[in-house]
């Protein structure tokens, strides 16, 4: 069958709910609980032997489930896409405290890390748990594992395509319903599940998408230019990051890992949602140590190598390799010339490297691009041109920050919809 049929086809003894989510992640459950809270009747699908598998295994398995510092006033201070405008006002309606009053109501104890980030004192499953009790409060039907075989549109009449309801064909049977609200996330880790369902629905329904890439995602370079640093692999020190310039310049201060293919972290996770490909990265790996000035300081005072002079400001792992590069880096400090000081500084408070590639999905926390916004309402996350089709969470083409910001999306965008789901006008 087609995207578009004729309701007579369906059969009169198919189920009916007046919603059904598709993901039974971070925004489909809470779609699905916040919309049957409010007196829909929902089906809540998903094809994963487990539910929410992501959010279990955020956060060290402690789940980073939102952050305080965010501002829904400007969301493009933490969040990324062709519009990040769009999430203004679904963060404007539920926001961080709201989903902290939500946690504290269900007695589960939370603690800020850094920056704004709330953790799970004790587990991700507490949440996964408060997640599924509210979905039970709402009288939430849920099938899973289920698999989505084949979705149709059946409009009211021939005459008339821009009403009806979906047809919906699962390996549990055949179901209908007036709406259909696709939170699938996207292709970031597959071995939990991911797969691109949603877009292709996206697809069937006409609905553009915006390029897909991986997100938050470790940086790799080429294994030969490499292998000098792959030594490090596990050496982690606080970075000032920076790519792009002028208008694309962003820069983060966070902590950088060394690996055996490339560069991890916080601050690599951050600034990779801003790389492009070709472009390099600019990395200060003593900021705050006026590196020129305390190298020609220490010159004046000390005997020490200058791999043990630099040890005062990095580790001296990396300060071993950093002096390693050069014969003029390799003796006493008060024997070097304040020319090759001047150099050393310079390069080690401005690393410039490229990227070859990124670790890909299997390593991505999220996923870049998705439904393009510019096909939905901010209000209700409806497809404009698509009645009844309704898209939330990492499907979007939104994407937040690492430390929360993607997980208040969750929350923020399936409220929206939930609300959208059990407006009078929709009944």
């Amino acid at each position: 069958m087609t995207a578009h049929a004729s309701a007579s086809a369906a059969g009169s003894a198919v189920p009916q709910f007046d919603a059904v989510v598709i993901g039974a992640g971070a925004a489909g459950l809470f779609c699905a609980a916040q919309a049957g809270q409010r007196g829909c009747k929902v089906l809540l699908i998903d094809h994963a032997a487990q539910v929410a598998e992501k959010i279990r295994i955020s956060g060290g398995g402690r789940c980073n489930f939102t952050n305080r510092d965010l501002d829904p006033q400007a969301p493009h201070k933490h969040f990324v896409g062709q519009n990040p405008q769009f999430c203004r006002s679904a963060l404007a309606r539920f926001g961080p405290q709201d989903f902290i009053a939500l946690v504290q109501k269900h007695g589960i104890a939370f603690h800020e890390k850094h920056k704004g980030q709330l953790f799970c004192d004790r587990s991700a499953e507490d949440l996964i748990a408060m997640l599924l009790a509210e979905c039970a409060a709402g009288g939430v039907t849920h099938w899973q594992p289920c698999s989505v075989k084949k979705i149709a549109f059946l409009a009211s009449s021939a005459e008339d395509t821009s009403a009806g309801s979906y047809q919906i064909d699962t390996d549990r049977g055949r179901v209908r319903t007036r709406s259909l609200v696709v939170a699938t996330g996207g292709l970031s880790i597959p071995k939990i599940g991911a797969t691109d369902l949603g877009y292709r629905i996206a697809q069937q329904f006409g609905i553009p998408l915006v390029e897909r890439r991986p997100g938050l995602v470790p940086l790799t370079f080429d294994g030969q230019d490499w292998a000098p640093w792959a030594q490090l692999a596990g050496l982690a020190l606080p970075v000032r990051i920076a790519t792009g310039s002028k208008k694309t310049h962003m820069a983060f201060d966070e902590d950088l890992l060394f690996t055996h293919r490339g560069l991890s972290g916080p601050a690599v996770l951050q600034i990779s949602s801003y790389w492009q490909e070709g472009t390099p990265l600019a990395i200060d790996l003593a900021p705050g140590a006026e590196l020129p000035a305390a190298l020609a300081q220490a010159k004046l005072q000390s005997r020490k190598h200058i791999a043990n002079a630099l040890a005062a400001f990095v580790p001296s792992r990396l300060a071993d390799a950093w002096a390693a590069r050069d014969p003029e880096w390799q003796r006493p400090i008060n024997e070097a010339s304040d020319k090759a000081l001047a150099r050393l500084a310079a390069q080690m408070t401005r690393w410039e490297l490229t990227p070859t590639g990124t670790e890909g999905y299997k390593k991505a926390e999220v996923t870049l691009g998705g439904v393009d916004t510019r096909a939905l309402s901010q209000q209700t996350m409806e497809a404009k041109a698509q009645p009844g089709l309704y898209f939330i969470g990492e499907v979007v083409d939104i994407t937040g920050w690492l430390g929360g910001y993607n997980f208040q999306w969750a929350w923020a965008s399936a409220h929206a919809c939930a609300l959208a789901l059990a407006a009078p006008a929709a009944t």
